[in-house]
């Protein structure tokens, strides 16, 4: 399906995980920058705040700070101010602190992904390092209680574990980008494959409509992979690009990519950030904080 798109901003680099601001704001991880950005409806774009290493994405938590996942690398890319594998704390005035580095006393690999369940806790994925040959690092799904305890919910192959969200019921689903694979850990620990995505469909990030539909940016593709709650194909969303994630608001779609897809470089880093009028509104986000 083609939807009415417009471009945002381009020009950025290596755009990923975006999320909504309270004041309206688009705010985005910026990894070649080693900072979070923001788009202003109202006019403009800038830096939120710098982070160093490669921010990678962000959600806004109930105390109205960001939380962010960074890694060191990004495939061949290593940050010039590095950072260890952390999740981070931004505050509004640009404050960075480190909320985790470890999970069960395991040193974090590379977060990726994040997201807020309706238990306050926040969830995210430690795919390791991009690198789809040698495939270094296993992958694990992680949680961060309120207090700041973290532990390994799932310890995974070498499959890069992506993109992240949470269902009503408290299900964990995320995407495996070396498998293409969507997976959904029920809220008492069973795991299930939900799909496969085709050849040349690499799943990166992923959000949940209203009726529980999965969004998935698989950046070799082109667009959006749009998926049913039980696993079955609806369409493809067409942007382009090379889409890394995407957040709703309202019943329009921000995308991060890449840039335009381009034949002859199928990895642009012309980073953007456009906006699908695609008529389907988002799940509605849950929130939570983690204590200092």
């Amino acid at each position: 399906m083609r939807k009415p798109m417009q471009v945002l901003v381009e020009g950025l680099g290596h755009p990923e995980g975006p999320c909504l601001l309270q004041d309206g704001r688009v705010a985005f991880a910026n990894s070649f920058r080693g900072e979070i950005g923001f788009w202003d409806p109202k006019g403009g774009s800038g830096t939120y705040a710098v982070t160093g290493g490669g921010p990678n994405a962000c959600v806004l938590g109930s105390d109205g700070n960001l939380y962010c996942t960074n890694m060191p690398t990004v495939g061949e890319w290593t940050a010039s101010d590095p950072r260890p594998p952390a999740i981070q704390r931004v505050s509004p005035d640009g404050k960075v602190e480190i909320v985790a580095t470890t999970a069960d006393g395991k040193e974090l690999n590379a977060p990726n992904d994040l997201v807020f369940g309706p238990d306050g806790r926040l969830y995210f994925t430690d795919s390791g390092h991009w690198d789809p040959v040698a495939r270094p690092h296993r992958g694990y799904v992680c949680m961060i209680e309120p207090d700041g305890s973290s532990h390994i919910l799932e310890e995974l192959d070498p499959v890069y574990p992506n993109g992240i969200v949470v269902e009503p019921d408290g299900a964990l689903v995320w995407v495996e980008s070396y498998a293409r694979r969507l997976v959904r850990r029920s809220s008492t620990g069973q795991t299930e494959l939900l799909r496969v995505l085709d050849e040349g469909h690499v799943p990166d990030g992923l959000k949940i409509d209203v009726d529980g539909n999965f969004w998935i940016t698989s950046f070799s593709s082109g667009g959006v992979d749009v998926v049913a709650r039980d696993g079955s194909y609806i369409d493809f969303l067409e942007t382009g690009g090379v889409p890394t994630n995407c957040v709703f608001s309202g019943d329009r779609l921000y995308v991060t990519e890449l840039g335009p897809k381009d034949l002859q470089d199928p990895m642009p880093m012309k980073g953007r950030l456009v906006r699908i009028e695609v008529g389907v509104f988002g799940m509605p986000l849950y929130y939570g904080s983690i204590r200092r």
